[in-house]
């Protein structure tokens, strides 16, 4: 490829990306809950400098770099969501795909939603696994896809899906892909990246209550949880199956314990301070009503402003980042051609004044 006039193309097409640091109100991270900030977890890993007395895990966790403080935060993850074992990697895109990638073999299936996140699509393409696109959110297409998969000889089928859609904030049938998952003897794999902490009745993510033995969940911990990593929930067989053959974890580098104790602490922080996730999703619903149209609200605190083409989505963002907002313009490939957007994160730590201010913005901002 000649670099210069393939980023020649995505500047003429407004698609060409660049680094851009924070500034304004932050409605674009996905701190939901407000725990990046929180003293608790600057103690935390303060705490833990002072006594473990190490910085970096020192190599890969199977050569010297497992630390007790990865092993407490496993088992306490574990107990947290109740499940027979969890597994820390050092990001969500690392432990997707290491998923797919290990598990799903050259005779297995992977059916997954057509909007399913880059790093799950990253391992099912990795992976010698046969692929089926299912329609988004669409139950019957899932179950037609299963059907062409298993006629198509798959031994082992896994359903992929996302609880809450990063770009669009909707939420998947969970109840309904886990009866397919149970009739078809699938396994279901469910990234809860934007749910954990604040979906369920406990912070468990959406599945808390439907989560079956065929389940295997994600939970990042760099969005809600304030912190990095993700981690791997399921049986304990499939724990250790990847640990002894995911190369991504294998041959990585531990996270840093601190980490670890900072996850740790921030589940607790979920149990500790509930008034966090009924507030978000409280603040959300005044986002959509204030917005009045001008954005689709599916029950999450992800809400899309959707524009429409590339360079209008840019110059609205601008607009609205120099009224003092920090939102973004989210642009093809990630999302569907000509759906370009503002995507808003609403966090607990918002205000309902400074959640009208924004509406307002981005009202002034589109005319």
């Amino acid at each position: 490829m000649e670099v210069s006039s393939e980023l020649g193309r995505l500047r003429r097409l407004h698609r060409l990306r660049a680094l851009k640091p924070a500034a304004g109100l932050d409605f674009t991270s996905n701190d939901y809950l407000g725990l990046a900030s929180h003293p608790a977890l600057r103690e935390a890993i303060s705490s833990a400098l002072d006594n473990d007395r190490v910085v970096g895990a020192g190599g890969s966790r199977l050569l010297r770099g497992h630390h007790e403080a990865h092993e407490e935060l496993e088992e306490f993850a574990a107990k947290f969501f109740s499940v027979e074992r969890a597994l820390y990697f050092g990001s969500g895109f690392i432990a997707n795909f290491a998923l797919f990638t290990t598990l799903a073999g050259r005779h297995d299936a992977v059916v997954f939603d057509e909007r399913i996140h880059a790093s799950v699509k990253e391992g099912i393409h990795a992976a010698p696994a046969a692929r089926y696109r299912a329609g988004h959110n669409d139950l019957q297409s899932f179950a037609d896809e299963i059907a062409r998969a298993r006629n198509d000889g798959a031994r082992e089928i896994f359903i992929a899906v996302e609880s809450v859609y990063s770009m669009d904030g909707d939420l998947a049938p969970l109840q309904g892909l886990s009866a397919l998952a149970e009739e078809s003897g699938a396994t279901l794999v469910v990234d809860e990246a934007h749910a954990t902490g604040i979906f369920g009745q406990r912070g468990r993510g959406l599945g808390e209550m439907c989560q079956t033995p065929r389940w295997i969940t994600l939970h990042t911990c760099g969005k809600a949880l304030g912190v990095s990593g993700a981690l791997v929930c399921a049986k304990s067989d499939v724990i250790e199956y990847l640990i002894n053959k995911a190369r991504p974890f294998i041959y990585s580098t531990a996270p840093p314990p601190f980490l670890a104790r900072a996850v740790k602490r921030a589940l607790e922080l979920v149990d500790e301070e509930p008034w966090r996730r009924e507030r978000v999703l409280k603040l959300a619903a005044l986002a959509h009503s204030e917005l009045n149209g001008e954005a689709q609200f599916a029950g999450s605190q992800i809400i899309p402003v959707i524009i429409g083409d590339d360079e209008t989505a840019l110059s609205v963002a601008d607009g609205v980042q120099k009224q003092g907002f920090d939102v973004r313009a989210i642009r093809p490939p990630t999302i569907p051609e000509g759906t370009s957007r503002l995507r808003v994160a609403i966090h607990a730590t918002h205000s309902e004044d400074v959640i009208k201010e924004l509406a307002a913005a981005i009202r002034s901002a589109r005319k």
